[in-house]
């Protein structure tokens, strides 16, 4: 049973403020109420011009809003749709309750903060936050101000500033600083860096918290600069960097984590959620099988000295990416250490490689299941649409049923079908994606009178690059030429070349130029829509198809050259003009131009030391990532953004062309000069960035339309 009461909520004015953002000022007249209910829910009404919302919270009331503007205006709040919202007035709609399906829906991922958010103003994150709420987020890994923490901690454990800033390193590789990957790189981090995001963090925290989110914060990992405890740390080893790390037995553990939790407490305030991973991508240094256990219990004295009712959030991802030395015994005794009430998993590649189902559900540990898909943030459109509602129904199925779902994605604003449909079933049961759920996230991407072509171009895309079933979506394993580093080694193997790009197209090649085409032609017929989300969803499917054809080409020219001894000019020059082609059209969005990611990157510096510091993180971590050599992070981030396609990784392919007919007849001799050119193309992308690249004359519609007649029909793989 429920109850309506009829005086405002105390949330009223959250959510009021809420629509106004994504309405604008002089929106339809919305009165919220409160409901007496057992689970989160809503309940939405609409009568003569007046939407009544009544809920159990804020979050509840907010999905409420959104669920009616989704199902009865027909416009739903994503990423990239421009606010505010096309509802001029509000459609009458009986009385329709909504109950969460899942008491939690996490939300981010460390390396989100380095390979989408790094750079963010508080205009950015009162954005992300409306998102949030709108999709029912409660519990949002929030990663802004911990560098102002450690500072405090760290400097009042008796270090001084300079050695701390040292140790934090640059402001867009904070994420794995920490988690505990590496530390002092690449270059000091700026004391204005740390004033100016401690007052975003406050401001950004407390508007997740008016909505009643509780936001995961760091806490501390075992981590630390050697200066600190001097002959009395040990060192481990990540993709070439070198860190200190405590002895669990060492009294400076508990201690150093009771500080970091005290300094952020009084800092930044507590939810009492912490996100500590002490072993990511890094075995323990003690292969004895107590030793995890003894870190747990150093790392909950530490947290719980400084709050009692700390719970620590921890990633499963461990226990999948070293399977090795995480046996299941392993896991299970780390696991044990830990009271249930004390702990949160967090399953972050559950679509994939799902722990909870080998792990027995975790036993009687609380967890959540969660989305990873895109590491890097890679921007390629992929996905298995069926395959998560199937797991996560699996999951919910189980005994120890998940206590909510997470979007753990390395990076935001791609692949919006694939996070919304998850983040829906926080809220919801989809069985049959075609049947149930496409219809509606087309309708409200773009309107109730969207042309039928579109739903056409969906169900083309969940047939193709959304049904993704038996690929398993890695960059070890999934990896088109476009992004990667130009090598000979392919010339002896080119039946492999060819093989390689036959797998990266699983599906029926015509359906996904289908899709493509149904795209192009409501835009054509509607262009307003390309100004929307329609834009961004001819740009992605352009991207899929040109990162095949590119695929495609360079097998092609591999197999010619291999066979014949001699490179076709006409072949290298098809090669490259795909480069060419998808750099103009990424250029006419300005969320697929890099100078957008470096330009906000800049507007952080106070000087011009800072602004190097901050053009260096940006341009790096998206090509070669660090200065180690043999590193799988090198192009890991695989951006595909004009300037960085026709500015950074044609010139590398253009490189390997040239020296191709070198390497018919001596492939040591041009491999060793590939490298030489290669780091220099790197280098001087580090020193000089993007060249600017001009924004096409036509629009998005027209140039997908160049491009659909130029590649559509002729490059089938």
């Amino acid at each position: 049973m429920s109850a309506i009461a009829t005086d405002p909520p105390i949330w009223d004015s959250v959510v009021t403020g809420l629509v106004t953002r994504i309405l604008g000022r002089g929106h339809p007249d919305v009165h919220f109420l409160s409901l007496d209910a057992r689970e989160r829910s809503f309940e939405f009404g609409a009568e003569a011009g007046v939407l009544t919302v009544a809920a159990t919270d804020a979050l509840a009331a907010a999905v409420g809003v959104h669920t009616y503007l989704r199902t009865v205006c027909a416009v739903a709040v994503g990423w990239d749709t421009p606010r505010p919202l096309p509802v001029t007035e509000f459609p009458d709609a009986p009385p329709t309750r909504g109950t969460a399906e899942t008491e939690h829906l996490y939300y981010l991922n460390f390396c989100t903060q380095g390979y989408t958010s790094a750079y963010w103003g508080w205009d950015d994150w009162e954005r992300e936050t409306d998102w949030m709420a709108l999709h029912g987020v409660t519990m949002p890994l929030t990663l802004l101000g911990h560098e102002a923490v450690l500072r405090e901690a760290l400097t009042g454990l008796g270090l001084d500033e300079s050695t701390v800033l040292r140790f934090l390193g640059g402001p867009g590789y904070l994420p794995w600083q920490y988690m505990g990957n590496l530390d002092g790189f690449p270059d000091p981090m700026p004391s204005s860096w740390i004033d100016a995001h401690l007052d975003l963090a406050r401001r950004v925290l407390e508007r997740q918290r008016s909505f009643g989110m509780t936001p995961v914060l760091p806490g501390f990992t075992g981590h630390v600069p050697a200066e600190l405890a001097p002959g009395r740390t040990r060192t481990r080893d990540w993709q070439g960097f070198r860190t200190h790390v405590l002895d669990p037995a060492d009294p400076l553990y508990a201690r150093a984590a009771e500080e970091v939790a005290g300094v952020q407490a009084r800092l930044l305030g507590t939810d009492h959620l912490y996100a500590i991973d002490p072993f990511i991508e890094m075995v323990p240094v003690d292969a004895d099988p107590a030793f995890p256990g003894a870190v747990a219990r150093a790392t909950l004295d530490g947290l719980t000295g400084a709050d009692p009712d700390a719970v620590w959030v921890l990633q499963a991802w461990p226990f999948s990416y070293q399977r090795d030395f995480w046996s299941d015994s392993r896991v299970n005794a780390f696991l044990d250490a830990i009271p249930d009430d004390r702990v949160l998993v967090l399953d972050l590649w559950a679509e994939e490689d799902p722990q909870w189902s080998r792990l027995d559900s975790f036993g009687t540990k609380a967890w959540i299941w969660c989305a990873l898909l895109n590491f890097g943030g890679r921007t390629d459109p992929i996905g298995d649409l069926q395959g998560a509602v199937d797991g996560i129904n699996a999951a919910k199925a189980t005994g120890n049923r998940p206590v909510g779902l997470g979007l753990a994605m390395e990076g935001t604003r791609n692949n919006p079908a694939f996070f919304h449909l998850v983040a829906d079933q926080a809220w919801t049961r989809t069985e049959d994606v075609r049947r149930d759920w496409l219809p509606g996230f087309v309708r409200g991407r773009y309107g109730a009178d969207a042309d039928p072509a579109l739903l056409a171009a969906w169900r083309g895309l969940n047939a193709t690059v959304y049904g993704a079933s038996d690929v398993r979506i890695f960059p070890e394993q999934f990896n088109g030429v476009l992004t990667a580093r130009p090598g000979y080694a392919d010339l002896a193997f080119p039946d492999r070349v060819r093989t390689d790009a036959a797998g990266l197209v699983w599906y029926d090649w015509a359906d996904l130029v289908g899709a493509w085409e149904a795209l192009v032609g409501a835009a054509e017929r509607h262009p307003a829509l390309a100004d929307g989300p329609l834009g961004g969803d001819l740009v992605d499917v352009a991207m899929a198809v040109l990162s095949r054809v590119c695929d495609h080409r360079y097998a092609e020219l591999v197999e010619a050259a291999a066979g014949r001894g001699e490179v076709p000019e006409e072949g290298v020059a098809r090669f490259l003009r795909v480069f060419d082609d998808l750099d103009a059209l990424l250029a006419t969005r300005p969320e697929y131009r890099y100078a957008t990611w470096e330009a906000r990157a800049e507007a952080w510096a106070t000087d011009d030391d800072e602004r190097r510091v901050l053009r260096d993180n940006a341009r790096r971590i998206l090509t070669v990532w660090t200065t180690t050599e043999d590193t799988v992070l090198d192009d890991y981030a695989a951006r595909l953004w004009s300037g960085l396609v026709g500015g950074y990784h044609r010139p590398r392919w253009a490189a390997w062309s040239r020296g191709l007919p070198r390497a018919l007849s001596d492939r040591s001799a041009a491999s060793a000069e590939l490298d030489r050119e290669l780091t220099g193309i790197a280098e001087r992308f580090l020193a000089e960035g993007a060249p600017p690249v001009p924004v096409p004359q036509e629009g998005v519609v027209a140039r997908s339309r160049l491009l659909l007649d130029r590649y559509g029909r002729a490059d089938a793989p």
